[in-house]
């Protein structure tokens, strides 16, 4: 057996400024998008992301994912540069002691985007 990929499906009540902050701010391209849905999908380079109007099979609070979303990349330097004046901070770039080089912002729904490169 073999697991191919993940996409997640982010709810959020905020659907035209979820897609805007990710392909204006992050540099996303739009792939598809379905307004009678309520669906939008996104991608960069190996990275994708569905977003989703919440409808009445779910019971949406804002935000309810408990976790964050990791982002490997290359050069982490040059996206923190590129980002850190047009969006909320969680922390800010740093080296760890498990080898990794990140920072953490917020999206606009509030869930937490953290951008990592391995040292």
């Amino acid at each position: 057996m073999k697991f191919n990929s993940l996409r997640p499906i982010l709810w959020t009540d905020q659907f035209e400024e979820t897609i805007e902050f990710y392909t204006d701010i992050l540099g996303f391209e739009l792939g598809e998008k379905n307004e009678d849905w309520g669906w939008a999908s996104v991608s960069r380079d190996n990275v994708e992301l569905m977003f989703a109007k919440p409808n009445q099979h779910t019971v949406f609070i804002k935000p309810n994912f408990t976790g964050s979303f990791y982002i490997n990349v290359q050069n982490v330097d040059e996206i923190w540069e590129s980002l850190k004046s047009d969006v909320k901070i969680c922390y800010e770039l740093e080296t760890f002691e498990w080898g990794m080089r990140e920072f953490a912002i917020y999206d606009n729904n509030g869930f937490i985007l953290q951008f990592g490169q391995e040292i």
